[in-house]
């Protein structure tokens, strides 16, 4: 059996449009070989927040987990990647409901038709994304999900008013992956592995995101 493995990371820097109101990453060369240093060195100056990137629920909730004292387990293990019909505007306990989720499912990533967007990941940013509800975070945290991504760059619909669906993943302990690039991902089962820097008193952090599976 062949084992594929999908990055579904998008390419930090590559001009993925930063949040609203948070600068874009700053990427410079300390010492570079180009101009005869010794060795090459480069400094990043960058919110947990940008691209593919996860959040630990001090994030929204106060004492919540930094990034460090996330479970592993959590982390890598069997997912579902499930397709949200591009008609939906948003992810209720409706189209949760009609996704056809296994049961027992723990990690749970949402194609949706925000996917399209990372064919040109330099437009700017994009208000209407589609992203859970806050019934659908309490459809996810009454069924002991652990992990949630999605395919933009937050799990809450931009335009709410109150954090409140953040709050209810966060404060239930389920790990919001955020900024996956799942243009190319069917839906099914998956081996995951999100592995975020170990970064101590962070509110997120960037990781780096791949999906495997056996082929024949």
């Amino acid at each position: 059996m062949t084992i594929r493995r999908h990055d579904v990371t998008l390419a930090f820097g590559g001009g993925v449009p930063p949040w609203p109101g948070e600068p874009a990453p700053v990427i410079t060369r300390l010492s570079d070989m180009d101009r005869g240093d010794a060795c090459t060195v480069t400094r990043m100056d960058f919110v947990v927040h940008y691209g593919t990137h996860l959040d630990a629920p001090l994030h929204f909730i106060p004492g919540g987990s930094d990034v460090a004292g996330l479970d592993l387990d959590m982390l890598m293990g069997p997912c579902h990647v499930a397709r949200v019909p591009d008609l939906a505007d948003a992810v209720g306990p409706d189209e949760l409901a009609g996704l056809d989720i296994p049961a027992g499912c723990r990690r749970l990533l949402l194609r949706t038709r925000n996917s399209a967007l990372w064919d040109d990941p330099a437009r700017p940013f994009f208000e209407d994304f589609v992203a859970f509800t806050p019934e659908g975070a309490a459809w996810v945290v009454e069924r002991g999900i652990g992990l949630v991504g999605v395919d933009y760059l937050s799990v809450q619909r931009f335009h709410d008013s109150e954090p409140t669906t953040h709050r209810i993943l966060l404060g239930a302990g389920v790990i919001a992956v955020e900024g996956l690039d799942l243009r190319h991902i069917e839906p099914g089962g998956y081996d995951l592995a999100c592995l975020p820097l170990r970064l101590i008193g962070a509110d997120g952090s960037p990781c780096r995101v791949v999906l495997s599976r056996g082929d024949g």
